[in-house]
C-alpha cells in the first residue's frame, strides 16, 4: 500500500480555488446594495453642483418590507473635506455637509410606487423606475465657488444610504447587525481644485 502526500503545486491551486470561491461569494452577497456609479461637482455660475449616478438593489427583506406598505427612507450624504496633512489627517477641516433624506413607499391598491423629497413626489408603476430616478442626483447646488481656494485640493465624499432609524420599531429591532437590512454604498472619494 503506497501512501502520498498532496504536492506543494496541488495545495497552492486549492487554496487559488478557495480564494476565488471566497472573492464570488462575497460579491454575490453585496449584489443587492448600492454603488455609486459616477459623482462630480460641476462649476456654473458661481456654484458648485452635484451630479451623481446610483446603482440601487434592495435586499429581498427590503423589497418584502416595502411591498407590505413599509415605507423606506434613503439618505444621501455629501461632505466636501480640506485634508490637513500635517495633523495626520485626524482634524480635517469639513467645509460642507449635506444630508438629504429621500422616502420610497408602495400603494398597495393603486399598485404605484411614491418617490417623496420634501413636499415633491412622483409616483411609477415599476420598482426598477423608481429607484433609476432615486439613483440619479442632477444639478443639486451645494456651495458657492467662493468657499474654495485657489490652488488647493479638497476632498469630496458620497454615499446612500437606507436609514433604518426610521422603520418602525419592530423592524428596527430585526435591522440590527442584520445583513437583511444593509442597503449602503461605500464612501465614494474624489478630490477638487478649483
Amino acid at each position: 500500500m503506497v501512501f502520498s502526500t498532496p504536492s506543494l503545486k496541488s495545495r497552492s491551486w486549492f487554496r487559488a480555488l478557495l480564494g476565488v470561491l471566497l472573492l464570488v461569494s462575497t460579491s454575490l452577497a453585496r449584489a443587492d446594495s448600492i454603488f455609486v456609479q459616477s459623482a462630480e461637482l460641476a462649476p456654473r455660475d458661481g456654484e458648485y453642483y452635484l451630479n451623481a449616478s446610483f446603482s440601487i438593489g434592495l435586499t429581498p427583506t427590503a423589497q418584502e418590507a416595502l411591498d407590505r406598505g413599509v415605507a423606506l427612507h434613503f439618505i444621501v450624504e455629501f461632505a466636501l473635506i480640506y485634508p490637513r496633512w500635517y495633523t495626520l489627517y485626524f482634524w480635517n477641516k469639513r467645509l460642507v455637509e449635506l444630508q438629504q433624506t429621500y422616502r420610497l413607499s408602495f400603494n398597495a391598491l393603486t399598485r404605484q410606487y411614491t418617490l417623496s423629497y420634501g413636499v415633491l413626489q412622483q409616483t411609477f408603476y415599476t420598482l426598477e423606475n423608481a429607484l433609476s430616478v432615486l439613483g440619479s442626483l442632477s444639478d443639486q447646488p451645494l456651495f458657492e465657488e467662493s468657499l474654495l481656494d485657489e490652488d488647493r485640493v479638497y476632498e469630496a465624499q458620497l454615499r446612500m444610504r437606507l436609514d433604518t432609524a426610521r422603520l418602525p420599531k419592530p423592524l428596527q429591532i430585526d435591522a440590527l447587525g442584520s445583513d437583511d437590512w444593509d442597503v449602503s454604498s461605500s464612501w465614494f472619494r474624489w478630490t477638487i481644485q478649483r
